[in-house]
């Protein structure tokens, strides 16, 4: 590690296999704290290239404990949090919510590093068992429509570096990997990101991939459609700013998505949504990003059509069921 921190040091850039290595070290427990605070600590202060992320990406993806769900065509719904806005759990609500429609959603997760609660939170909070057991997971979608894939269950590399990132409670590259390293490689997905920088990294991985993806960053910081102003769209087809007046929405304020100050409030706001009493601004924000998550999935649905799909899910209590059907099993 101190020769690739020296190099680091001088402004030299990871070779994508140079970056795959180091992380494959640092899965394996070879460097103390202090050195794995230092290496991440570069990457807050200059711009982490494509062949670093691709590099760190594919030492998760070669060690994380895989799973097979490609008979259920998935999707995933996530964001790099560390947007610093301190939302309600927008990406879990969203995924619960397209659950609700029938489509399959293989969501995935980790406790929150620098918010107050994430999507691992949540379901903890909800008493959710964590668990990487591809039967059990298989149980999931078939009878509730969604499974939840807990990092650390999968990646021994974020275990590795887990009392690193919550004592540095700062956004780090780990936050960029976490939406690209899904254990069960979803041919789907929805993916926020907190700057337009890491939006167009993501679209530059994604793009050679066999897979259907949207890429959204709200250009006012979110890592999400937040309808607080307009944002940015990738997939293959290319890139558009999106506000919330085209897709007939009203725009809203920042506090209106506010997510509390702990996890027992984020949980209260969540369960308030899906039993049908979430305020206009909570419910529009989840399906919006719902509708999106649904037209990824099936680029020929219109976004009105989607909308809808989504409404009947969350107002018909589809969501709140499915919620309720995967912590009972």
């Amino acid at each position: 590690m101190k020769a690739i921190l020296n190099k680091l040091y001088q402004h030299e850039r990871l070779s994508k296999s140079e970056a795959k290595k180091i992380l494959i070290e640092i899965a394996a427990e070879k460097y103390n704290d202090a050195h794995l605070a230092s290496f991440m600590t570069v990457f807050m202060m200059r711009p982490i290239t494509a062949d670093e992320l691709s590099g760190f990406r594919d030492a998760l993806k070669e060690l994380c404990v895989k799973v097979d769900l490609s008979s259920y065509n998935t999707i995933d719904i996530v964001g790099t949090g560390g947007d610093g806005k301190d939302t309600f759990n927008i990406s879990t609500l969203t995924s619960f919510i397209v659950a609700g429609t029938g489509q399959k959603v293989a969501k995935h997760g980790n406790y929150s590093v620098s918010s107050q609660s994430g999507s691992s939170d949540m379901l903890a909070s909800f008493g959710y068992n964590f668990t990487n057991d591809e039967r059990i997971l298989r149980t999931h979608l078939e009878k509730a429509n969604i499974c939840f894939l807990h990092a650390p269950k999968f990646h021994p590399a974020m275990k590795a570096v887990s009392s690193t990132r919550k004592a540095l409670a700062l956004k780090t590259f780990f936050n960029m990997l976490g939406p690209l390293v899904n254990p069960s490689s979803p041919k789907n997905q929805l993916l926020g990101t907190f700057n337009l920088e890491t939006a167009r990294l993501y679209n530059y991985i994604l793009q050679d991939e066999d897979i259907n993806y949207g890429i959204v960053h709200a250009l006012d910081g979110y890592d999400e459609i937040s309808l607080t102003g307009g944002f940015k769209l990738f997939t293959k087809n290319g890139e558009q700013i999106i506000n919330p007046e085209d897709l007939g929405q009203k725009r809203i304020e920042q506090s209106e998505i506010f997510g509390g100050n702990s996890v027992a409030d984020a949980a209260k706001i969540f369960k308030s949504i899906l039993d049908g009493a979430g305020t206009e601004a909570q419910n529009n924000v989840v399906l919006t990003n719902a509708a999106f998550a649904l037209k990824i999935v099936d680029e020929t649905k219109s976004f009105e059509t989607a909308f809808e799909e989504a409404k009947k899910s969350l107002f018909g209590l589809k969501a709140k069921q499915t919620l309720e059907k995967l912590v009972g099993l």
